[in-house]
C-alpha cells in the first residue's frame, strides 16, 4: 500500500475532524494538530478552510462512487445491491450513533451557513439518490423509481438523525427490520403502476 502523501493525510484527517466536530469548529489548528505538522507546513498544502473543504467533498464523492460501483458489481440483483445501501445504518451504527450521518451532518451544517459549497456537498445525496433510483427501475418500478429511492434515502437519513438524538441501536436495527420489509413489498407496489 503506498504512503500517503501529507496532502491527502491532511484531507483524511480534515474529513474525520469536519464529521466529528464539524466544519465551522473545526479550525487549521486542529486539522494541523491531528496530523501532526505545524501551521507553516500546513499552509504549504492548502491556503484556506474552504480550500481543505473542497477536497473534503471531493474525497467524499470518490469514495462514494467506488462504494456504489463495488455494490453494483458484488449484488446479484437490484434486491441486494438496496440490502447494501440500507445495511451501512447497522455497519456504521456506532458512527451514527454519535456523530449522525457524515453526508447528511455536512449538507444540513452548510446549508444553515448559507456556505458556497452546500450545493457539492449534495452530490453525494444526489449519488445515492442517482443509483437507488437505477436500483428501483432494475425493479420494475420504472415511472416511480425516483419517488421510491428519494424514499428510502429519506427514511434511513432520519433513521441516523433519531438514532444520534437516542443512541439508541435497537431502534437503529428495527428501522433497518422495517426497511428491508418494505423493500420486500415493492413488487406488489411496482405492480400495480
Amino acid at each position: 500500500m503506498p504512503v500517503q502523501s501529507t496532502r491527502e493525510l491532511i484531507v483524511e484527517e480534515a474529513d474525520a475532524l469536519f464529521y466529528e466536530s464539524g466544519f465551522e469548529a473545526t479550525s487549521f489548528a486542529d486539522i494541523a494538530a491531528a496530523v501532526g505538522i505545524s501551521r507553516g507546513n500546513f499552509y504549504h498544502h492548502f491556503k484556506t478552510k474552504d480550500d481543505i473543504l473542497d477536497a473534503v467533498i471531493a474525497r467524499r464523492i470518490e469514495r462514494t462512487r467506488a462504494m456504489l460501483d463495488a455494490w453494483q458489481t458484488a449484488g446479484e440483483g437490484p434486491r441486494e445491491r438496496i440490502l447494501s445501501f440500507i445495511h451501512m445504518l447497522i455497519a456504521n451504527r456506532t458512527l451514527i450513533m454519535d456523530f449522525g450521518c457524515p453526508v447528511g451532518t455536512l449538507c444540513s451544517e452548510l446549508a444553515k451557513l448559507d456556505h458556497a459549497a452546500q450545493g457539492r456537498a449534495t452530490e453525494v445525496l444526489g449519488l445515492f439518490r442517482d443509483w437507488l433510483t437505477e436500483q428501483m427501475r432494475a425493479l420494475g418500478a420504472s415511472d416511480r423509481a425516483e419517488m421510491l429511492a428519494l424514499h428510502l434515502l429519506a427514511w434511513s437519513q432520519g433513521v441516523a438523525v433519531m438514532a444520534t438524538a437516542f443512541k439508541d441501536e435497537a431502534f437503529i436495527r428495527n428501522e433497518v427490520a422495517g426497511i428491508e420489509h418494505w423493500l420486500a413489498s415493492l413488487p406488489d407496489l411496482t405492480q400495480s403502476t
